[in-house]
C-alpha cells in the first residue's frame, strides 16, 4: 500500500487573497502590458510618447477612413491637447470607448478597415495614466463629454456645440507614474513628420507649425538622407505597398519601415521581405549569383504597407509579426463565425506579407531598371564593390578570430549569459530577449567586477583589453586585422547579419576618467561606421555610474553629478563622508549590484537618419581643430572641479 503524503496548505493563503482588479487598476499596476515602459521622456520609446501616439493614432484611422484632412497636436508643459475633425465618436459611447478594456469601434472591419489601434486598448491605457483626461466629441451640433481623474469618472454630459464635428482629447501624464518628466520636442517632431509622409493630404499642426507631405516616402528618404546618394532615389508605389530605395557609400543599411502609419522601429515580417526582395531582384536582373548582404550594402531606403488587422509584437507596436496581409474569420450571413466540421474557425487569409512584397518589388523594380538603363551599371559597380572588400575582409577575419580562439582568448574576453546556452531556464522569450545585455568594458578589474555582480541570466561582459584603434582613422583592413573588434563582433552574433544579434542591449561600460572616456569614443566610432544600424535601432547604450557616494552613519546616497553629491551633502548635513569614484573597479561588488540592476541608468546613443555620421565622427575623431578645441573647453569639467566640494 503506497504511503499517504500529507499536504500542508498555507493557511494564510484564503478566499480573501483572490483579488479582482478593475480596467483601471490593473493598467496603473501593471503599465508595462500596455505602453512597455513608464521612463522621464529622455527616450523615444518612453511611454509618454506611446500615450500621445495612442490618441493620434485614433485621428489618423480618421483621416484613413476619408473623414478629417487636419490633425492639430498642441503641448504646453506636461499637457496634451489632440483635435481631429473625423466623425467624432458616438455620442453615447463617449464614456465607454475611452475608458472600458476591448470596447471601441475597431472590431468591425466595415469601419476601420487599416487601422493601426485594433485592441480597443490604447485609449484606456492614456486616460488611466494620466492624472487628468478630458474628451469631448461632437456631431451634427451635438457635444458629448467625459473628464476623468487617474481613470475615474469625475463628470459627463452632452450639450449643444457649434464646433466642427471631430473628436479632442486632452490629457497629462500621470507624474505618480512617470515622476518629473517632460516632452522632448524633437521626438514628438519626427513622429508628427512620419505620420505627415505616409498619410499624403493630411496637415498636421504642432504648436502651430503645419506639416504636410506631397510625395510620401520619397519626401521622407529625400529629406532625412545624411550623403550623397550614387544615383538617384527609385520610387515605387502600388495598391498597400509604397517602397524608396538607392545606395550610399556608408556601411550598413538604413531603411525605415512602417505599417499603417505606424513607425516600426524594430521591424518585422514587412522589412525583412522588403530586404530579401531588394537582394533577390537585384540578383536576377543582373543574372548573378550576388550575396545579398554585397546587394544591400549600403542601401538607403523606406517600405509602408498598409494591412488589415496587424499584429504587432508589444503593446508599444513597434515590431510587426503578422504573416499574412489579412487573416480573419469567415462569417455567415447572420454575422457569426463560419466552423468546420471540427468545430474550428474557417480563417480567411490574403497572400503572405513576404509573397506581397516579393511580387510587387520583383515586379516594380525590374521594370524601373530596364527603363532607366543609365543607373544599371552604378549599382552594379556598388555591389561588386562591397564583395569585394567582404571577401577580403572575411579572410583577413576568419584568421585574426581563429588565431584568437587558439590562444584561448575568445573564452577570457566573453562571460556569456544562461539566456543563450541554457534552454531549461524559465523565461518569457520575449521579455527575456528584451532584458538581454552585454557590457561592454576595459580591463580586469572592472569586468570581474560586473561579472561577479551581474544577473548571469540575461548579462554577459566583454572585457577589451587596452584601447581598441582608432576606426575612423584606419583602413577597413587594418580594423578587420584587430584582435578585440573582431572578438567583440563575433561575441554580438553580427558577423553576417545584424538580425542575428544576439543582445538587446550593447552597453558601454568605461571608467569616468579621462582613459575611459576616450575609449568610450573609439567603440562608439567603430559602431558608428560600421554598425550605424545597431544605433538607429536604439540598441547601444552608455552606463552610467556614480561618480560620488555621500555618506553618514544612517544613509548612503550615490550621486551622479557634482549637483547631485551638493545636494546630497546638504540632505545629509553632518557627519558626511565623500568619496569620488575614478574607476568602476574602485566600487565594491555589493555595491555595484545596485548600478547594474533594477535602477541602472543608460544613456541611449542617438542617431537620426538625418545626420552625417562623416561628419560627427570627423568633429570627434578626425583632427584636432580649433572648434573642437573651443567645445572641449566649454563643456568638459576638470577633476578639481569634480573634487571641490562645499559643506
Amino acid at each position: 500500500m503506497a504511503e499517504e503524503k500529507t499536504i500542508n496548505i498555507d493557511e494564510q493563503y484564503g478566499d480573501d487573497k483572490i483579488k479582482h482588479l478593475d480596467d483601471t487598476e490593473h493598467i496603473r499596476l501593471r503599465p508595462g502590458m500596455y505602453i512597455g515602459r513608464l521612463g522621464n521622456g529622455d527616450n523615444q520609446g518612453d511611454g509618454i510618447y506611446v500615450l500621445l501616439k495612442e490618441i493620434v493614432d485614433n485621428s489618423i484611422d480618421e483621416f484613413s477612413a476619408g473623414y478629417g484632412k487636419q490633425i492639430r497636436i498642441t503641448i504646453e508643459g506636461q499637457e496634451v491637447t489632440v483635435r481631429d475633425f473625423g466623425r467624432g465618436i458616438p455620442l453615447n459611447s463617449v464614456v465607454d470607448a475611452t475608458s472600458k478594456l476591448n470596447t471601441g469601434g475597431k472590431f468591425d472591419d466595415s469601419v476601420f478597415k487599416k487601422s493601426v489601434g485594433l485592441n480597443g486598448v490604447g485609449t484606456k491605457a492614456v486616460n488611466a495614466l494620466s492624472s487628468s483626461f478630458y474628451v469631448e466629441s461632437t456631431r451634427d451640433g451635438v457635444s458629448s463629454y467625459a473628464l476623468f481623474r487617474r481613470g475615474e469618472l469625475q463628470d459627463s454630459g452632452k450639450r449643444e456645440s457649434s464646433e466642427r464635428n471631430g473628436t479632442l482629447v486632452r490629457f497629462t501624464p500621470d507624474s505618480e507614474m512617470f515622476g518629473n518628466f517632460a516632452f522632448n520636442m524633437e521626438f514628438v517632431e519626427t513622429m508628427v513628420k512620419n505620420y505627415s509622409y505616409l498619410k499624403r493630404g493630411l496637415t498636421l499642426v504642432l504648436n502651430g507649425t503645419s506639416y504636410k507631405s506631397e510625395n510620401g516616402l520619397l519626401d521622407l528618404v529625400t529629406e532625412n538622407i545624411a550623403e550623397t546618394p550614387l544615383y538617384p532615389l527609385i520610387h515605387l508605389e502600388g495598391e498597400d505597398i509604397e517602397v524608396v530605395l538607392t545606395h550610399g557609400n556608408s556601411y550598413g543599411e538604413n531603411i525605415t519601415s512602417f505599417v499603417n502609419g505606424q513607425n516600426t522601429r524594430d521591424g518585422g515580417t514587412h522589412l525583412a521581405a522588403y530586404r530579401e526582395a531588394v537582394a533577390k531582384t537585384l540578383k536576377e536582373f543582373y543574372k548573378k549569383d550576388y550575396k545579398p548582404e554585397d546587394c544591400r550594402q549600403g542601401i538607403v531606403g523606406a517600405v509602408a504597407i498598409q494591412i488589415q488587422e496587424p499584429n504587432f509584437e508589444g503593446q508599444t507596436k513597434t515590431k510587426l509579426g503578422s504573416t499574412y496581409m489579412w487573416e480573419k474569420p469567415v462569417k455567415n450571413a447572420d454575422g457569426s463565425i463560419r466552423r468546420g466540421p471540427d468545430g474550428t474557425a474557417v480563417i480567411d487569409r490574403g497572400p503572405t506579407i513576404r509573397t506581397y512584397i516579393n511580387d510587387f518589388i520583383g515586379k516594380a523594380l525590374n521594370d524601373y531598371l530596364h527603363m532607366h538603363p543609365e543607373i544599371v551599371p552604378t549599382i552594379e559597380e556598388k555591389i561588386k564593390a562591397s564583395q569585394q572588400e567582404r571577401e577580403e575582409i572575411s579572410g583577413i577575419q576568419k584568421k585574426t578570430r581563429e588565431r584568437s580562439k587558439k590562444a584561448s582568448v575568445y573564452n577570457r574576453k566573453l562571460r556569456d549569459c544562461r539566456y543563450h546556452f541554457n534552454d531549461k531556464l524559465p523565461k518569457n522569450k520575449e521579455e527575456e530577449a528584451e532584458k538581454s545585455s552585454i557590457f561592454i568594458t576595459e580591463g580586469d578589474s572592472a569586468s570581474g567586477t560586473i561579472t561577479k555582480v551581474r544577473n548571469a541570466n540575461n548579462q554577459a561582459v566583454f572585457s577589451l583589453r587596452g584601447k581598441p584603434i582608432n576606426c575612423y582613422k584606419e583602413s577597413r583592413k587594418k580594423v578587420a586585422e584587430n584582435e578585440e573588434l573582431n572578438l567583440l563582433v563575433s561575441a554580438l552574433g553580427v558577423e553576417d547579419d545584424l538580425e542575428n544579434l544576439r543582445y538587446n542591449n550593447i552597453i558601454v561600460a568605461t571608467d569616468a576618467d579621462d582613459d575611459g572616456m576616450h575609449i568610450r569614443m573609439l567603440v562608439l566610432t567603430f559602431f558608428m561606421k560600421y554598425y550605424p544600424d545597431l544605433i538607429r535601432r536604439g540598441h547601444i547604450h552608455i552606463l552610467q555610474t556614480p561618480l560620488f557616494r555621500v555618506r553618514n552613519k544612517k544613509e548612503t546616497c550615490y550621486c551622479y553629478s557634482p549637483e547631485e553629491k551638493e545636494s546630497a551633502i546638504a540632505r545629509l548635513k553632518t557627519g558626511v563622508e565623500i568619496t569620488r569614484f575614478k574607476g568602476l573597479g574602485e566600487i565594491s561588488s555589493n555595491e555595484f549590484v545596485e548600478f547594474i540592476g533594477e535602477k541602472m541608468r543608460l544613456d541611449l546613443v542617438k542617431l537620426s537618419d538625418e545626420e552625417s555620421i562623416h561628419e560627427i565622427m570627423e568633429f570627434y575623431m578626425g583632427d584636432n581643430t580649433a572648434e573642437r578645441q573651443r567645445f572641449i573647453r566649454e563643456n568638459l569639467r576638470s577633476e578639481e572641479e569634480l573634487e571641490d566640494v562645499n559643506i
